[in-house]
């Protein structure tokens, strides 16, 4: 009996260890304070190139004072324009950046546009072939959630493109909602893990025409709170 308990004890002793040693590290994390309130995002090491530039851009002030430009309802709230700070109403935005565009940095299944994600925003396939991301535009998405024939349609479109949406994938945007459209051509790098609730606030503002908040959403800063061991300091 005692050799029992002893032998129970072990296995448990290494299993404990091995749950420690296999604990996830700790992500880069930004706060998006906002004129509405505060989003907190999460990083994935998986876009190191996208990680970085966020992360750079963030710490330098660049997004202080943007606006999110663009939102549309049950879709996405987008900002990150510099153009955008201090524009006079009714001025046409989206043009903007920091001179430079990203490598695309695409990781189906892992990274997928569920509702909640932060994706990199891009000029479009006609001009920008090679889908590189805007060099500081994003989105987070909000997205309905989408119904067995929604999700069907979509699955034929993107199979045009070689793209599969695996079954998990599918779950979650019956499930939690999201654009399933916009996988496999645009970059997915992070996640909100506080503060949906103000996205959900920032996409049902009242627009114009070029869907443009009619009251300006201004993100007032952006604070790194922590880098991921291997994010670039």
């Amino acid at each position: 009996m005692r050799k029992e308990l002893f032998f129970a004890f072990l296995a448990c002793f290494f299993v404990c260890v091995s749950g420690v040693a296999k604990k996830k590290e700790k992500r880069s994390v930004v706060r998006i304070e906002t004129s509405l309130g505060n989003i907190r995002v999460a990083l994935s090491d998986d876009t190191p190139i996208h990680r970085d530039n966020f992360l750079k851009l963030a710490s330098e002030g660049f997004y202080d004072g943007t606006l999110f430009h663009r939102v549309i309802q049950d879709f996405m709230i987008q900002g990150g324009d510099p153009d955008s700070k201090g524009a006079a109403p009714g001025v046409l935005l989206g043009e903007g950046g920091p001179g430079y565009t990203l490598e695309p940095e695409f990781l189906l299944p892992y990274l997928y546009h569920w509702r909640g994600v932060i994706a990199a925003a891009r000029e479009s396939d006609d001009v920008n072939p090679e889908m590189r991301s805007s060099g500081s535009q994003f989105y987070i998405v909000w997205g309905k959630k989408q119904t067995p024939a929604a999700i069907k349609k979509v699955k034929a479109m993107l199979a045009e493109k070689g793209i599969t949406l695996t079954p998990l994938m599918v779950d979650d945007y019956i499930m939690r909602g999201g654009t399933p459209h916009l996988d496999g051509t645009y970059t997915v790098f992070g996640e909100v893990i506080e503060g949906m609730d103000v996205v959900d606030v920032i996409q049902r503002v009242k627009t114009d025409t070029l869907n443009r908040p009619l009251e300006d959403v201004v993100v007032q800063k952006m604070v790194v709170e922590q880098r991921s061991k291997k994010a670039q300091h």
